[in-house]
């Protein structure tokens, strides 16, 4: 960490050189659980008279602004008397709506500004101060054996804390690291810091609910740790079972990935053909753009296995629609491409396989997940797929939502064209759907090729057929 960092700082402003006990290493998704639950009191929170409006300072670290974060700023602003947003210049807000607000400042960070290597939120308002202050590791302070291998691997040395005294003396550190690129800024800031800390006593808020929130978010990052440990446990002994038929080891492990993925359609009531039917409609579809046989088989595969982060999901998953799920199932669901993903990451012949599971939930304007990437960054593969598995899924019943036909769910989805998904792609799906609809070709229910892994009694395709 170097000296300049302002976790550092901090610590050594204080006499004993004594941080909080909440100080550790923490990992990405943690920080995110951190940051999300103190933000969410501001806008619970959120009072009309400007003299109890919090002051928020936030940098990121270097890394791609996801859009859907800046969204969210968006919603802080209007609970917020100033917001100060510190990120490199290619984060996207400058044209984003957040941006634009008044009581909105960017500062664009310097590529050799220590600065893009921290994570900080601090926030002050007169009835109570929070924060959470973060330096990421240097590839030199990882064990050769633990390099991240996805985003939410990385790691942070990092505190949270809800001590004024410590939050006004990292405001002020922090502002005057802001001061090289906005003199009057800093100013201002140290002003509306001095107005805060001189206002009348104020009654203390109740904390009680963000406490809460931060330890739900704890336990559901934990969880989702707990789930990926679940899952590579029972891959090791779906390996051994495989190990058996086949002595090939790298055969053994995708035998294995393909019955897990396998189980986990077995397990959803409503949708038990779901890998099946995504993965010979993304193969239909990538013949139709003539991709290459290479593509295609992949595509094909990724379709089988997309699925495979929900092997350890809550039955609540697959009875409940997505905004009938609780927290802690609703950030399951979120993340289950980032599970799959790290699961897959174990085979490392599956390494393209894996990137195009974990980048299917990425959005064509940049506002999907997990690293917001916008447009042809996303694979063709991953587009597709992502695509493919949303018209599915809602041909299918969920909860207490009935099966759309293919040309209302069609519908939904050129909704999302130019937005969520890639217009041209829509429009290949659109051109398969019509022809399926007046009887001109039939949507397929299995891919070309199977693997014998997937058994033939668990799955039959007449069972659950896309609705016309």
């Amino acid at each position: 960490m170097q000296p300049e960092a302002t976790l550092n700082q901090l610590k050594a402003s204080l006499g004993d050189g004594q941080l909080p006990p909440s100080y550790g290493v923490y990992f990405k998704n943690t920080l995110v659980a951190l940051c999300h639950a103190l933000e969410d009191h501001i806008l619970q929170s959120c009072s009309s008279i400007p003299e109890q409006k919090p002051l928020v300072l936030v940098t990121f670290q270097q890394g791609k602004w996801y859009l859907q974060e800046a969204d969210r700023y968006y919603d802080i602003a209007q609970c917020s008397s100033d917001v100060v947003i510190a990120a490199m210049p290619e984060s996207g807000f400058a044209d984003h709506k957040t941006g634009q607000l008044e009581n909105v400042s960017l500062v664009h960070l310097d590529s050799r500004d220590s600065l893009i290597n921290e994570w900080n939120l601090i926030i002050l308002a007169p009835d109570y101060a929070a924060m959470v202050l973060c330096h990421e590791l240097s590839p030199e302070e990882y064990r050769a054996d633990s390099q991240p291998r996805v985003d939410t691997e990385r790691k942070f040395y990092g505190l949270w804390t809800f001590d004024r005294s410590l939050v006004e003396k990292s405001a002020s550190i922090l502002i005057e690291r802001i001061r090289p690129y906005n003199p009057t800024l800093a100013d201002k800031l140290h002003s509306s810091q001095e107005k805060i800390a001189h206002l009348p006593p104020a009654v203390p808020a109740d904390l009680t609910g963000v406490v809460s929130r931060i330890v739900n978010y704890l336990q559901t990052s934990q969880q989702q740790l707990v789930t990926i440990t679940r899952q590579t446990r029972e891959l090791v002994e779906l390996e051994g079972q495989a190990l058996k038929i086949n002595r090939n080891l790298a055969a053994n492990k995708l035998q294995a990935f393909l019955r897990m993925a396998q189980r986990v359609d077995e397990r959803d009531p409503n949708n038990p053909l779901a890998s099946l039917q995504v993965s010979a409609l993304s193969e239909t579809m990538g013949q139709i753009l003539d991709l290459p046989t290479l593509k295609l088989r992949r595509l094909r595969l990724a379709g089988l296995l997309f699925r495979i982060g929900l092997a350890q999901a809550p039955s609540e998953i697959f009875s409940q629609r997505a905004n009938q799920l609780n927290e802690t199932h609703s950030s399951f669901w979120k993340n289950r491409a980032i599970l799959g993903a790290q699961l897959l990451g174990t085979m490392p012949e599956l390494a393209p396989i894996q990137q195009i599971v974990l980048h299917h939930l990425e959005h064509w304007d940049g506002s999907g997940t997990p690293d917001g990437l916008k447009g042809e960054e996303i694979s063709i593969e991953a587009r597709i797929l992502g695509l493919v598995a949303y018209f599915q899924d809602l041909t299918q019943p969920r909860g207490d939502r009935p099966a759309y036909s293919l040309g209302e769910a069609l519908d939904k989805c050129l909704a999302y064209s130019g937005t969520r998904f890639d217009p041209a792609l829509v429009e290949s799906l659109s051109t398969i759907i019509r022809l399926a609809e007046i009887g001109l070709m039939q949507l397929p229910n299995r891919p070309s090729q199977l693997p014998s892994v997937w058994l033939e009694e668990a799955t039959k395709p007449s069972q659950s057929p896309m609705r016309s």
